[in-house]
């Protein structure tokens, strides 16, 4: 919101400010017809037709016709996080990618199509990173083309949220058809305090360097086992912890810094008793000795439950990720 120094709201935003992060204020009617005003802060990704629409970062975007805007200003990106690890987005994305290998994968431009015979999405969508070398139109058809060979559904995943992601392309994506299938959250935090939270069951895990029957049957999830156990094993330091009788699992990938969480699982019969926080902190005490120092994991935007115990361990959210699929 911007204020004059007469005390008015003021727009101070055009539309030559697309692709900005701006803050605005509309008016809309509320309850029983009074008008009220309601605030969006995000990225300006396009303006015209007598109407705007701002990405916000977690990647739902609002539309507002232009006779309801009544501030708007461009604001600087958000502060950088004053605790934790630092990142980039293209770090981390990198680092997210080698986490979740496809058995195949060809470039397109700056892009990565990858295909892991459906056994996961971030192994089985073309990731977005840097230009695709010719019209997005044309790159979609491509992405179409080679996952249609493969017998596949074309998927996008692109970014929104943190500096350098892509609320643009994904503005584009929705423009020409493709829509958003699952959302999720990069979260990231200190190891060393996963390592250290008091879990006596961490005592009782077992880690390896693949996963058994076991340890699928209770991840679940897997249609094609070779396929599951392939793309799981492959990364610079996969570990995999598991608690006796299957009662939780879990999976690791250690990479310089970085040890990243993901496949945390628990028996519906054994939850509410810390065994997720048990898995973690022991594949944490393994991570630790083989010299990471910060954490990441990925997480559904609608899963409360994950949210909540991941916001206990100290993980905050870094951006989202979105992976886009032709609308039917």
């Amino acid at each position: 919101m911007e204020i004059t120094a007469g005390g008015l709201l003021e727009v101070r935003i055009t539309p030559a400010d697309v692709g900005k992060r701006v803050s605005v204020r509309r008016v809309e009617a509320g309850p029983g017809g009074s008008p009220g005003f309601t605030d969006a802060l995000g990225v300006l990704t396009s303006w015209n037709e007598g109407a705007l629409v701002i990405t916000q970062k977690d990647g739902r975007s609002v539309r507002i016709a232009e006779s309801a805007l009544v501030a708007g200003k461009v604001v600087p990106a958000a502060p950088a996080r004053r605790r934790g690890p630092a990142a980039s987005f293209e770090e981390l994305a990198r680092i997210t990618a080698r986490a979740w290998q496809p058995l195949e994968s060809e470039p397109l431009g700056g892009w990565t199509l990858r295909a892991a015979g459906g056994f996961t999405r971030r192994a089985n969508s073309a990731l977005a990173l840097g230009d695709p070398g010719m019209p997005l139109e044309d790159a979609l058809g491509r992405v179409s083309d080679w996952y249609a060979r493969r017998g596949l559904p074309a998927r996008v995943q692109a970014a929104t949220g943190a500096a350098g992601t892509q609320e643009l392309l994904c503005a584009e994506l929705e423009r020409l058809g493709w829509a958003p299938e699952v959302s999720a959250q990069v979260r990231i935090g200190a190891l060393a305090p996963v390592g250290d939270v008091d879990a006596p069951a961490a005592a009782d895990v077992r880690l390896t360097r693949a996963p058994d029957e076991d340890w699928l049957r209770r991840y679940g999830r897997v249609d094609d086992p070779d396929v599951a156990r392939r793309v799981l094993v492959a990364g610079p330091s996969v570990w995999f912890a598991a608690l006796p009788g299957g009662r939780a699992v879990g999976r690791c990938v250690v990479d310089g810094r970085w040890a990243g969480f993901a496949a945390v699982t628990v028996d519906p019969a054994h939850r509410r008793q810390g065994l997720a926080t048990a898995v973690m902190a022991a594949l944490a005490r393994r991570a630790l000795e083989e010299g990471a120092s910060a954490a990441w994991l990925q997480v559904e935007r609608d899963n409360a439950r994950a949210r909540a115990l991941y916001d206990g361990l100290g993980f905050a959210l870094h951006h989202s990720y979105h992976h886009y699929r032709v609308a039917r």
